[in-house]
């Protein structure tokens, strides 16, 4: 039912969210994983996912915070797979700290 439709899953370059990219590109799904981290892990999680399922994948460093970045993510995602389908809001913010020490301005931006 997915095969061959575009998903974009951000927050996908490890954990759930590279669950969830791995589970569509199983299914069939083209993929944009989008994410932080070391840009050579990067490219070999999205190349492994083309490899391992057969389908295109494509890596999108845009930044959930900055409204042009996101939506430059959903156009360069629709001119290179001609639609998005599937678009899956994973990305969050993660600040640890003891509770009686936690900073209310990470708190909100957490929750915001």
């Amino acid at each position: 039912m997915i095969a061959k439709k575009t998903a974009v899953i951000t927050g996908s370059t490890s954990g759930i969210g590279l669950g969830y990219a791995r589970a569509f590109a199983e299914q069939g799904a083209n993929i944009v994983i989008n994410g932080l981290g070391d840009a050579d892990e990067i490219e070999a999680t999205r190349a492994a996912i083309e490899k391992d399922f057969g389908v295109r994948c494509t890596y999108s460093g845009a930044n959930m915070l900055k409204p042009d970045e996101i939506a430059q993510m959903i156009e360069e995602a629709g001119d290179t797979f001609g639609s998005v389908d599937i678009l899956i809001n994973n990305a969050g913010i993660q600040y640890v700290s003891p509770v009686d020490e936690f900073p209310i301005e990470k708190w909100d931006a957490i929750i915001g």
